[in-house]
C-alpha cells in the first residue's frame, strides 16, 4: 500500500504525497485571497454597499418570516435570490461580508478551473481567474451584482456535477434522462442562469465528446424546460422565464450602467466563449501543424524549466492584473460619498469629517459635514474650512434625488418630520423595504404618536437579521410606557416638532428655519442652521439679528463665524454692535484689519489679492463674503 502522510504547512495540512508544485499553487493561491478578502475588508468596506442610502438601487432585502421564503420558493430562480438576499445581509458584519464574498470568488475559480481542465485545456486555466477579476471590479466600483454572480456559480457547480457524471458509462437514454433532471432542478434553483448551463454542456457534448443526441438534447431543454416550468407551470411571462437573473434581464438593464452590464456579459460568456474558440482552433490545419511542432520541441526539451517558478510568475502575473484592475475601476469620489454616507447614517461624526477630506465638494457630502460639525460643535468655528453651497445645507427631497438617506437625518434631527415622513416613504417605493428607511419611519411616527404606524413599520423591522433589537427594544417600551415619556429622544424631538405640512414643491429654507425656532426657541441647531443660512446667502443684517440670539444657548464664547459676520456688518454699515453678554473678540478685530490692508493694498483688485487672502484666509467668512468660496487650501 502506497506511503501516505501529512504535514501541516501553516494553517494547511497538506498531503506529504503531492508534488512541491502543487504545495506551491496551493500556498500561492491561499495567499491571493487572503490578498483579496483584506482588500474587501479594510478598503472597499462592504459595509457602505449594505447602507447604500439609495446609492446602490438593487440591494435586497431580507425578512425571517415563512411569508418571504415562500414568495421565494413558489417561482423560478427564487432559491438563489433568498440566499443572496440572506448573504446580502452579512455585508453589515465588517469582517463577515468580505468573508462571503471572497469564498464565492473562491468557489467560481475552482469551478472554472475544473471545467477547463475537463474540455482538455490545461493551458488555459488561468482563466479561472476571470470571475475573481470580475468581482473585483464590481465591488471596488461599489456595485452590487451579488445575485447574478450567485446564480452564476450555480449553474457552474451543475456544469461541474455533469462533468462528473459524464465520467460514469451509461446509456444514452440515462444520459438524456439525468441531463433533463438536472435541467429542470437548476432552473428551479437559479432561474435563466440554467441557459449558461445548458450552453456548457451543449459545447461540452457536441465538440469535444462528440455526443451529437445529448448536444442537440441541452440544446432542446433549453428552449423546453423555461417554457414549460417558467410559462406553464409557474405562470410567469415568456421574458422572465428566460431572461431572469441574466445580465439582458430587464431587471438589470434598468439599473445597470453600459459599464457594469459589459462586466457581466464577460463573466456569464467567457467560457462558452473560450470552449467555442478552442473547438475551431483544433480543427485548423494551422493548429495541427503547431501542435505536432510544439510535441517535438517538448521531446527535445523535457524537463526544462522549473514548474515552481512558473507558479510563482503566473501568480506576479495575475496580482499584476489585479492591480491594474483596482486602478482602473477606481472611483474615489464614489467610495468618499458611500463612506461619509454610512458614517452619517451611524452618527459616526469625526469618521463622517475624516472621509469627506477626499472629495468635500459634492453636496451630500457637504450635507453630512455641516451636520457633523454641529454635532461636533464646530459648525460656527469650521463651517467655511469646507467647501459650502446654499442648497446643500438643508436638501428638502423636492428635487425628487431621493439617494444619500442621511440628509433625510438632517430633517429628523432638525424635527421636521413630516418633510422626513413624506420623503422616506417615497424612497419605499423605490428602493422597497430597507431596514434604514424602516427604522427611520418608526422613529418619526413614534414622535407622532402615530403608535398603529409606528407598529407596523417595528413589526416590519423585527423580520430583519440586524435590526430586531432596536424594533423589540420599542415595541417592549410601548406595553411599558405607552406615551414613551423615558425616551429621551423621542421626547426631545416632540418638542421641537412643528407640525406645520410642507407640501409645496418650492418653499423658503428661511421660513422652515424660523417656523421651528418659533416652535421651541432652544432648539439650536436651528438657530445654528439659521445663522448658516444667512451666512450663505450673505444676508449680514438678517444674521446679525440671528446672532443677537446668542444669549438664549450655552455658548462659552462667540463663534468665530459669528465674529466674523458681526464685523464686517460693523464695519460696512457703520452700526456698533450692541450685545449683552457676547462681542467680538480682539483677535477678531485684528483679522479682518489685517484681511483689508491686504484687500486694499491690491486696490481692491479681487482676483489680484485672492493668492494671498487664500493663503491664510480661506477658512474664513471674510473670504468667503468677497469671493463665495469656502474650503481654499492653504
Amino acid at each position: 500500500m502506497r506511503n501516505f502522510r501529512l504535514f501541516s504547512f501553516g494553517m494547511l495540512t497538506i498531503p506529504s504525497s503531492l508534488p512541491a508544485k502543487r504545495i506551491v499553487s496551493l500556498f500561492l493561491s491561499l495567499l491571493f485571497f487572503t490578498l483579496f478578502y483584506l482588500y474587501l475588508r479594510f478598503y472597499v468596506d462592504l459595509r457602505f454597499i449594505y447602507s447604500c442610502g439609495g446609492l446602490v438601487t438593487n440591494f435586497p432585502v431580507f425578512a425571517k418570516s415563512w411569508a418571504f421564503l415562500r414568495q421565494h420558493i413558489s417561482c423560478p430562480g427564487g432559491i438563489v435570490q433568498y440566499v443572496s438576499a440572506f448573504l446580502s445581509q452579512l455585508f453589515y458584519i465588517g469582517w463577515a461580508g468580505p468573508l462571503v464574498v471572497t469564498a464565492q470568488a473562491w468557489a467560481m475559480s475552482v469551478c472554472a478551473g475544473y471545467i477547463l481542465k475537463n474540455v482538455n485545456l490545461p493551458r488555459l486555466r488561468f482563466l479561472r481567474f476571470v470571475p475573481v477579476l470580475i468581482l473585483l471590479i464590481t465591488y471596488t466600483r461599489y456595485t452590487y451584482h451579488f445575485y447574478a454572480a450567485t446564480a452564476f456559480l450555480t449553474a457552474l457547480l451543475f456544469m461541474c456535477l455533469y462533468l462528473r457524471i459524464a465520467l460514469v458509462p451509461t446509456r444514452g437514454y440515462v444520459r438524456v434522462g439525468v441531463l433533463a433532471f438536472m435541467s429542470i432542478a437548476l432552473y428551479y434553483i437559479a432561474g435563466g442562469a440554467y441557459l449558461l448551463f445548458a450552453l456548457l454542456c451543449a459545447l461540452y457534448d457536441l465538440f469535444f465528446r462528440r455526443k451529437l443526441a445529448l448536444g442537440v438534447s441541452s440544446l432542446l431543454l433549453a428552449v423546453i424546460v423555461p417554457y414549460v416550468v417558467g410559462v406553464q407551470l409557474f405562470g410567469g411571462s415568456i421574458l422572465n422565464a428566460f431572461s431572469d437573473s441574466l445580465p439582458f434581464s430587464w431587471k438589470m438593464l434598468g439599473g445597470a450602467s453600459r459599464w457594469e452590464l459589459a462586466v457581466l456579459y464577460v463573466l456569464y460568456l467567457f467560457l462558452p466563449a473560450t470552449m467555442v474558440a478552442r473547438a475551431f482552433y483544433r480543427k485548423t490545419l494551422a493548429s495541427r501543424i503547431r501542435t505536432r511542432f510544439r510535441s517535438r520541441l517538448l521531446k527535445t526539451k523535457r524537463g526544462a524549466g522549473s514548474p515552481i517558478l512558473k507558479s510563482l510568475v503566473g501568480s506576479f502575473v495575475l496580482t499584476a492584473f489585479a492591480f491594474v484592475a483596482i486602478v482602473l475601476a477606481r472611483d474615489g469620489q464614489k467610495r468618499t460619498v458611500f463612506a461619509v454616507h454610512y458614517y452619517a447614517c451611524q452618527r459616526m461624526w469625526p469618521e463622517v469629517l475624516q472621509a469627506a477630506r477626499r472629495y468635500p465638494g459634492d453636496p451630500f457630502v457637504m450635507n453630512a459635514v455641516n451636520r457633523a460639525l454641529y454635532h461636533t460643535g464646530r459648525l460656527g468655528y469650521d463651517m467655511f474650512c469646507w467647501p459650502q453651497h446654499p442648497d446643500a445645507l438643508l436638501p428638502t427631497g423636492d428635487d425628487r434625488v431621493l439617494a444619500c438617506w442621511h440628509k433625510f437625518d438632517t430633517q429628523i434631527d432638525l424635527g421636521l418630520m413630516n418633510m422626513a415622513e413624506r420623503n422616506l416613504t417615497e424612497c419605499t417605493q423605490l428602493y422597497g423595504e430597507q431596514p434604514t428607511i424602516i427604522e427611520r419611519l418608526a422613529l418619526i411616527n413614534m414622535v407622532k404618536a402615530n403608535y398603529g404606524s409606528a407598529r407596523i413599520y417595528l413589526g416590519a423591522l423585527r423580520q430583519t437579521l440586524f435590526h430586531s433589537a432596536w424594533a423589540n427594544h420599542y415595541l417592549n417600551l410601548l406595553q411599558s410606557d405607552p406615551n414613551l415619556s423615558t425616551d429621551e429622544r423621542i421626547q426631545y424631538l416632540r418638542s421641537v416638532y412643528p407640525e406645520k405640512d410642507y407640501v409645496t414643491i418650492r418653499y423658503s429654507r428661511e421660513k422652515v428655519l424660523r417656523d421651528l425656532i418659533e416652535k421651541n426657541s432652544k432648539n439650536r441647531m436651528a438657530f445654528e442652521y439659521l445663522t448658516a443660512w444667512y451666512m450663505l446667502t450673505k444676508q449680514l443684517e438678517k444674521c446679525v439679528r440671528n446672532i443677537e440670539h446668542v444669549d438664549d444657548f450655552d455658548y462659552s464664547e462667540l463663534p468665530r463665524l459669528y465674529e466674523e459676520a458681526a464685523l464686517i456688518y460693523a464695519y460696512g454699515t457703520g452700526k456698533p454692535i450692541q450685545w449683552a453678554d457676547h462681542q467680538p473678540s480682539r483677535e477678531a478685530r485684528l483679522r479682518i484689519e489685517t484681511f483689508s490692508r491686504i484687500f486694499n493694498g491690491h486696490r481692491r483688485n479681487k482676483a489680484e489679492a485672492f493668492s494671498d487672502l487664500a493663503q491664510d484666509y480661506g477658512d474664513s467668512y471674510f473670504f468667503y463674503h468677497i469671493y463665495g468660496i469656502s474650503g481654499v487650501s492653504k
